[in-house]
């Protein structure tokens, strides 16, 4: 029944489903995992890497994470090139916004400018969505410390615990469960590696397939957005206790 529907984002079906977005959120559910804890000291962001082929050049930079402005950051997963197109963009609406009211743009609003450009992008002709779910981490003024997810759709929402993209059921399930509301930036860390660790498709979890991020405030009251280096993503590892190998190379 369905064949009828989804050629163009641009047609409903007799249910009421926009097929081409469906299927751009599936998409999603094929890439790296990525999961966001919200804390009452900061946000933190963990990624798991894809690695294809052994032959591939790592990218000294990270792969799943991107800051956008000062005060804000996210995690990727879905197709890396139609998110570059958005990181961009959110990139250029936070500048103009500095620019024009001499203040960082407020979390939400960023996020929100950005998805009514993904919601374009499903009522055109001629048109496919943007194959890829953000999680957005940042801070403002207004509300503190914030998480956001953005899908295909360009609906957005914010969370205090959110995963995307492989087994997102399986690891949702499990942060609905284990997270509290008083939790600190370590205790989340904590947390989004042992969740990441029983969702993941791989048997072993190493610093090489994990990427972490922390947004938080400095003492001195500016935003920080901190990535966690692959040598203390490691130590990391031991001390949660999902990793064994470093301990036997000690």
């Amino acid at each position: 029944m369905s064949r009828r529907y989804d050629s163009r984002t641009t047609i409903f079906s007799p249910e009421g489903r926009l097929y081409q977005v469906e299927y751009a959120m599936e998409a999603i559910g094929n890439a790296g995992s990525a999961i966001g804890i919200l804390a009452k000291d900061g946000v933190v962001l963990v990624g798991e890497k894809k690695t294809t082929s052994k032959l591939l050049q790592t990218s000294k930079s990270t792969e799943k994470m991107y800051k956008i402005d000062d005060h804000v950051a996210c995690v990727v997963a879905g197709i890396m090139s139609d998110a570059n197109i958005l990181i961009n963009t959110a990139r250029v609406q936070a500048q103009r916004y500095t620019f024009a009211y001499q203040e960082p743009m407020p979390v939400e609003q960023l996020v929100q400018s950005l998805c009514d450009t993904k919601q374009g992008y499903t009522q055109f002709g001629g048109l496919r969505p943007f194959g890829v779910s953000f999680l957005f981490a940042g801070w403002d003024k207004n509300f503190g410390f914030q998480l956001y997810m953005s899908d295909p759709s360009g609906n957005y929402s914010g969370w205090k615990a959110a995963a995307i993209g492989a087994n997102n059921q399986a690891a949702q399930s499990m942060l609905k469960q284990d997270y509290k509301d008083e939790i600190n930036r370590e205790e989340a860390i904590q947390l989004a590696v042992k969740v990441l660790s029983k969702t993941m498709d791989s048997t072993s979890l190493t610093s090489e397939k994990l990427e972490l991020a922390e947004v938080f405030l400095a003492p001195s009251g500016e935003v920080k957005y901190q990535v966690c280096s692959p040598e203390s993503l490691g130590k990391l590892l031991v001390k949660v206790g999902v990793t064994q190998p470093a301990a036997e190379a000690s």
